[in-house]
């Protein structure tokens, strides 16, 4: 099946982007208007910071600024993440990324200058403009680490540069990288990275899905060397920032920001590494016997345990099924699904040119947008029911705090989302006796939301680790080290229940969020989260609910310990992740008993 292009594909599929400008002209006028600003902005308050009154003042005109780069930033870049090859969409984004460069230098005065100043002047300020207590306090938290006012302002001129690899990965990958069909008993199939993932790597037939495989990652090992060089560059370019800031090592330097330190981060991998494994091998040993696998493969792990049971679903179905499953989060958070679906926040096309995977957009001041390329699978669902959490936890945030204050740590970021995975799987099970049903949610649950957040996100966060590991010890990266870092990492996590196959170890080429520090580990500490809080909305029911929605509404105000804290998770010792590990096992060991009654 071949994709259309994007311009033939059916409005009614397309997310509306007129909610941030209406035409083309409206957003370069914004774009011109953002860059009069900025310098407006350097030449009033550059070297003026003295008093509290000017810091105030200064912080709103900042904070004004930052909304308008927001929704200029968001229309250039999800135009873009739908239809890569277009040009028009690849101009667009450069200018926008050339001009934000130059607006970043111009206002990197603001952290140096306000770190220069007492204390009691940041205090008095704070006492004036309490909404930016947030704010300050995370400059003054960085001051350790912050270099002189003229260096700042010369890496700030560089940070289109520095995001330059991202760009160009997604270039190699949606825009240079050609699958041709590949053949299985005479019959030619086409193939792409949308229908490898979405298709492909699902499909029950064993010889198309294993041709597939070879097909896809063929093509992969031809670009291979040139996506390994734009990785390494951006990781060097994070060492080197790191070395500049002193900090002791480049994974320090990322986990800063998300307010976390190194036990924290290590403890989320080793844990799931050791004690996981045996659990998802349990099931990897399963999905070989029902599907009467000779020997099972990595290229089998993601089909469907009962595939004949799985049905399809459509775009308005899927909203009945969120609504019924989500209901428990209360009125105001239906009316924002269905916001959602009238109004035209949800991509669902599948277009040529579109961006790989699944992404919730939520410009401050607007609404949230929702990225997906619908295959009208049941799995869809609950793909979707993670994105629209992501929308959730924002549409709440933004009503609550100032622009400054709406995005937590990336540590805490993906709780949000997959609770509404937890939640849809509980009302699906509350609500059917019929056994094969049951079996149907239970494996959909196991491998969709932890295969996909506590097994393959966590393998890349297992591989990313001794990526920055070798970096720290000086040594160079290429796609022959690349591929053995991520053979090493999955041949540990699945021992003898699963063959690697040649290929496999290319899966680090597949995944953008290596360009995004360290975000891959992240879905499994929020997963963590969500799991022992939709626990306890099945026990305690409103209480519990009342308490999350006031999570959402914190936003970045608290650190991620204090945010699961409000949600009654202990972060700070490993009882909630051995627990999450525990009930993932007792769900497969739930799996395999259903299926021996069936």
């Amino acid at each position: 099946m071949a994709f259309p292009l994007r311009k033939d594909v059916p409005i009614e599929q397309t997310w509306d982007l007129t909610h941030l400008f209406e035409t083309e002209a409206q957003f370069e006028a914004a774009l011109a208007h953002i860059t009069v600003s900025a310098t407006q902005f350097e030449q009033r308050f550059s070297g003026q910071l003295t008093a509290a009154n000017i810091i105030v003042e200064a912080m709103k005109a900042y904070e004004e600024l930052r909304k308008q780069m927001v929704f200029v930033s968001t229309y250039a870049s999800l135009h873009q993440s739908v239809d890569q090859k277009n040009t028009e969409n690849q101009m667009r984004i450069g200018a926008v990324q050339t001009a934000f460069a130059k607006i970043a230098a111009q206002t990197s005065f603001l952290q140096s200058d306000l770190l220069q100043l007492d204390a009691h002047v940041l205090e008095e300020a704070s006492s004036i403009a309490p909404q930016y207590v947030h704010f300050i306090a995370a400059i003054l938290r960085e001051k350790p680490h912050t270099l002189h006012p003229e260096v700042e302002k010369v890496l700030a001129a560089f940070s289109g540069t520095f995001s330059a690899p991202y760009s160009l990965y997604n270039t190699t990958k949606l825009v240079d990288m050609k699958f041709p069909n590949f053949d299985v008993d005479g019959e030619s199939l086409p193939m792409s990275y949308n229908l490898f993932e979405g298709d492909w790597e699902l499909e029950t037939d064993t010889d198309k899905r294993h041709a597939a495989f070879h097909a896809f990652y063929s093509k992969l090992a031809d670009y291979q060397h040139t996506t390994a060089k734009t990785y390494e560059m951006a990781v060097k370019q994070e060492k080197t920032e790191a070395d500049l800031r002193g900090y002791e090592s480049v994974l320090d330097f990322l986990l800063f920001p998300q307010e976390v330190d190194r036990a924290l981060y290590n403890r989320q991998i080793d844990i799931i590494m050791e004690e996981l494994a045996p659990h998802m091998r349990k099931y990897a040993n399963l999905l070989q016997r029902v599907h009467n696998l000779e020997r099972m493969t990595f290229a089998d792990l993601k089909i469907p345990l009962d595939p004949t049971y799985e049905p399809t679903i459509t775009v308005e179905q899927s909203r009945q099924y969120m609504k019924d499953g989500l209901s428990v989060m209360g009125d105001d958070y239906m009316q924002m699904l269905d916001r959602a679906f009238d109004e035209r926040w949800i991509d669902f096309a599948n277009n040529e040119g579109k961006s790989t995977g699944a992404f919730c957009s939520s410009p401050y001041g607007a609404h949230p947008y929702v990225f997906i390329s619908w295959t009208s699978r049941m799995n869809e669902v609950f793909v979707l029911a993670h994105e629209l959490g992501h929308a959730g936890h924002f549409y709440n945030s933004q009503q609550h705090q100032n622009i400054f204050d709406a995005r937590p740590s990336l540590y805490f970021i993906e709780a949000p989302s997959t609770m509404n995975e937890m939640l849809m799987a509980n009302h699906l099970l509350q609500n059917s006796n019929d056994a094969r049903f049951k079996r149907w949610v239970i494996s959909s649950v196991v491998a969709r939301t932890y295969y996909h957040n506590f097994v393959t996100h966590l393998l890349e966060a297992a591989y990313q680790r001794d990526v920055y590991e070798a970096i720290d010890a000086g040594k160079s990266l290429n796609a022959p080290f690349l591929n053995q870092l991520k053979r090493n990492v999955l041949e540990t996590f699945w021992g003898d229940a699963v063959d690697i196959n040649e290929g496999a170890e290319l899966t680090w080429m597949r995944q953008p969020h290596y360009y995004m520090g360290l975000y891959p580990y992240t879905y499994s500490a929020g997963l963590t989260i969500s799991t022992q809080v939709s626990q306890r909305i099945l026990r305690e029911g409103q209480v519990a609910v009342e308490e999350w929605l006031a999570v959402l509404q914190a936003g970045g105000t608290k650190s991620p310990v204090e945010l699961a804290k409000m949600a009654r998770v202990d972060l700070t010792t490993e009882q909630p992740l051995r627990e999450t590990i525990a009930y993932i096992g007792s769900l497969i060991d739930e799996l395999e008993t259903l299926t021996n009654e069936l």
